[in-house]
């Protein structure tokens, strides 16, 4: 029985550092309990992708847990979270759960890099680093807010704006950055005054139930934030439907996206959609090598290549391009892909067998649309337990065509095509020629050339001489098939809410 809350952290730790192979029984927590899914279906196993042993078991959630979750969401809204909460006891709140997590870094890390794949130490500086700042940020940015004010000329009269929590909210989060997204959502939509039901993915559900259990800690009060875990189609699918939650949050592929937005657009739901990616980095003869090539090796690999933001199709102009392609080549193949817990392994293990075999599918694709395989899309041999793992060496195709399906459709692996390009004006129609428009990365030393490219290029984001350099005051999502919203600073707090102008006349 775990029924303490000491009893679930003693668990949790006993996983991390491998004292117990038990793996931890996960729970839903609705309305301030852990509890498991009414359904009484058998849990879901949940693997370490690195061994595929099985580290958790979570609940198999049905329509009927979202409905418990969004009722125990509507009898918090409709009580003292609006109204005792102010804007500042919301972002203490936010605060005390920050340094919860960051007390319990080693092993918020140690979980996400078991569940995900991904290097320990990646885990800790990315995911886990940002996840605390994702509550800092959030409480400073609801305490540096303002609203407007209009005065009228025309009339003793001025207009005001309310800023009002929608009530209930959904998020539904993926498995590539699980806590880091899931924190990213959670944040500001609780410091905005709504509650929350949210759908962790079921690959990687472990660091959502242990943000449970700080928030229980914290004394976030009951039914504020749930989390019901279960597939996609039953819990995902009620929660976008169900008719007390009017806002929805998705991050995630864009076919499930498609799902999302048709269910939810009858309903008149208010949809952030952050979706797929196909990436360009964009090399300019005159970039600064130096610079430019550790970077945009580490934009094509970081995380296995699971990022939304990574940059997967390369290309070079023609003068640099065969230094650029050796350089990629001899990186991927230095590369150390091993053992998540090794602080020398640079790359870790896919999400999952599944998950490989579709990126290895893709290597094969490559080669029938007459590409050349210069390095990697192999297993690599690791030995004992990780032969059960879902490795793969990172894999560099050239002599493909930019409109080749290998170089157009999301691989969302350690995968990459590199082209080459002479003019602006032919990297321009090649760039924007995709379905997607997340992100992309210019490199290049003529300021001229890269102000006037930001402009052209269809994407969300484009980075000048860097990569994933994050400011969390800016705008963050894409066009086209990558989604729909923005995300970010005023832009998150203005999606959790809804405006009100009050007009007033003096008379």
């Amino acid at each position: 029985d775990m029924s303490t809350l000491g009893d679930r952290w003693a668990a949790l730790q006993a996983l991390a550092d491998g004292s117990s192979s038990a793996p931890v029984a996960l729970a839903n927590y609705i309305g301030g309990e852990f509890v498991q899914s009414v359904s009484g279906r058998d849990s879901v196993p949940d693997l370490n992708p690195a061994t595929s042993e099985i580290i958790s078991y979570l609940p198999n959630g049905t329509a009927t847990d979202v409905d418990l979750a969004a009722t125990a969401a509507r009898t918090a809204f409709e009580g003292t979270w609006t109204k005792d909460w102010n804007a500042e006891k919301r972002a203490c709140l936010l605060e005390a759960i920050a340094a919860g997590i960051e007390a319990k870094k080693d092993l918020f890390a140690k979980l996400e890099s078991m569940d995900n794949g991904k290097p320990l130490w990646l885990a800790s500086v990315m995911d886990i680093s940002r996840a605390i700042d994702n509550f800092r940020f959030f409480a400073g940015a609801i305490r540096h807010t303002s609203t407007g004010c209009h005065e009228m000329n025309s009339a003793n009269a001025f207009n005001y704006t309310l800023r009002q929590p929608h009530g209930i909210v959904g998020l539904i989060t993926p498995w590539n950055l699980p806590l880091y997204l899931l924190t990213w959502k959670i944040a500001p939509a609780l410091v905005m005054g709504n509650t929350i039901v949210a759908k962790p993915s079921d690959l990687t559900p472990i660091t959502a139930y242990a943000l449970a259990l700080v928030m229980h800690d914290c004394g976030v009060p009951p039914g504020v934030c749930n989390f019901v875990y279960g597939m996609g189609a039953d819990v995902g699918g009620s929660l976008v439907a169900h008719p007390n939650i009017p806002c929805i949050s998705f991050t995630g592929g864009t076919l499930t996206g498609k799902t999302v937005a048709s269910t939810a657009a009858p309903l008149f739901k208010k949809v952030s959609l952050e979706l797929g990616g196909k990436n360009a980095t964009v090399v300019f003869d005159d970039a600064d090598m130096d610079k430019t090539l550790p970077a945009i090796a580490r934009s094509a690999f970081l995380n296995q290549g699971e990022i939304c933001l990574c940059g997967s199709r390369v290309f070079v102009q023609r003068g640099v391009y065969d230094r650029v392609v050796k350089y990629l080549v001899d990186h991927a193949k230095e590369l150390k892909v091993g053992d998540p817990q090794d602080k020398d392994s640079r790359m870790g293990a896919l999400i999952s067998l599944a998950h490989r075999d579709k990126v290895e599918s893709y290597v094969a694709i490559a080669k029938e649309e007459g590409g050349t395989v210069e390095c990697g899309g192999t297993r690599p041999a690791l030995g004992g337990k990780f032969d059960q793992g879902a490795f793969l060496t990172p894999c560099v195709v050239t002599g493909l065509l930019p409109s080749s399906r290998t170089a157009t459709e999301e691989i969302f692996g350690p995968f990459i095509t590199v082209h080459p390009f002479d003019t602006e004006d032919e990297l321009v129609a090649a760039h924007n020629a995709v379905r997607y428009g997340l992100c992309c990365s210019i490199w290049t030393t003529n300021l001229n050339r890269a102000h006037t490219l930001a402009k052209r290029l269809h994407t969300g984001i484009v980075w000048v001489n860097c990569w994933l350099l994050r400011d969390l005051r800016t705008p963050f999502g894409g066009v086209k098939d990558s989604g729909v919203g923005r995300e970010g600073g005023e832009f998150s707090l203005e999606f959790f809410s809804e405006h009100k102008n009050v007009c007033v006349n003096l008379g």
